[in-house]
């Protein structure tokens, strides 16, 4: 990480020019009795000594919560019942192949009028900014329902990563990107666009991981200074999730998904992508990430408080 961007100073004054989409952390700082400024850093270490049921749900939205529950499809049910165990659920066919073949469809119109870019070599980022087709996909009415059950309260989107191939990206857990307090307060949706094959990367993830205990930057030696983020980078990061896996052994499942199909996973499930074997594959997919309304959301590494353009409600 170069100087620059390790400075704290840095991401403090871009955080202080961005205080509309920092003001759901600065209500919720009051709530639970942080005393820190909405710009500056925050990460886990601020949250140790403070109670996570001061954001629990009330017993109103936990009725609601179950009346949905009540509500949706015997199917659906039946596909979210082992939630709680294995930390993931599979909505078989969940889009149209129709669906799919039109968001692939925007996704190529957004590219070539410029609209959207590839970042990091193979992700555009946030293309729901860009496309009301995007932002309508993720936030399917009664999709959003199965997330707030979930869950256990109301999310909403927040960001969406568009793939046209396979991401190769080491196993890892969304906690270290878009962490919560309290914990757990963020869940992740994967549509395939196309049909998956063990050939174009597909996606992979350890059942019951997200059992295992949140991985944050004291756990990597990452601590860092007043005026300094920690010294570690995000390599380290996955270097530490090998090892936490090597003393905990669990079995890796491939997701070798249909069109339309929709994985779902828990905040801390561990996942990631396989190698590549066909260089000249497709992997077609979007991500998308929801954030519980009421809870606090940042980047443990970077320490940056999340910028809450909050979709889809």
């Amino acid at each position: 990480m170069s100087l620059l961007r390790n400075s704290k100073l840095v991401y403090r004054i871009y955080n202080f020019f961005h205080r509309e989409k920092l003001k759901q952390n600065e209500d919720l700082y009051k709530k639970i009795g942080l005393k820190k400024h909405y710009a500056a850093p925050v990460s886990s270490a601020d949250f140790e000594h403070l109670d996570p049921s001061l954001l629990a749900p009330s017993q109103e939205v936990k009725t609601a919560i179950q009346t949905k529950k009540n509500n949706l499809p015997k199917e659906i049910q039946d596909q979210i019942k082992d939630w709680n165990q294995n930390g993931f659920a599979i909505l078989r066919s969940f889009y149209s192949d129709e669906k799919a073949e039109s968001i692939n469809e925007e996704v190529d119109h957004l590219l070539d009028t410029g609209k959207v870019k590839w970042r990091y070599g193979n992700k555009i980022m946030f293309a729901i900014h860009k496309s009301k087709m995007l932002t309508d996909l993720g936030s399917n009415r009664q999709l959003l329902d199965v997330l707030d059950v979930l869950v256990g309260q109301p999310v909403s989107l927040f960001q969406s990563i568009n793939f046209k191939t396979g991401s190769q990206q080491r196993t890892h857990s969304d906690a270290i990107h878009m962490t919560t307090f309290p914990f757990g307060n963020m869940i992740a949706i994967w549509v395939a666009l196309e049909d998956m094959t063990l050939e174009n990367g597909a996606l992979h993830y350890y059942p019951g991981s997200h059992k295992l205990p949140y991985v944050m930057n004291k756990d990597f030696d990452n601590i860092s200074s007043k005026l300094w983020l920690g010294p570690k980078d995000y390599s380290d990061y996955e270097n530490k999730i090998q090892e936490v896996l090597a003393q905990n052994p669990m079995e890796k499942k491939v997701f070798t998904a249909k069109k339309g199909d929709v994985l779902i996973w828990h905040a801390n499930l561990l996942h990631g992508g396989e190698k590549v074997l066909d260089p000249k594959s497709t992997r077609k997919s979007v991500v998308y990430h929801y954030f519980a309304d009421h809870s606090v959301a940042y980047h443990e590494i970077t320490e940056r408080p999340g910028l809450r353009i909050i979709q889809g409600r």
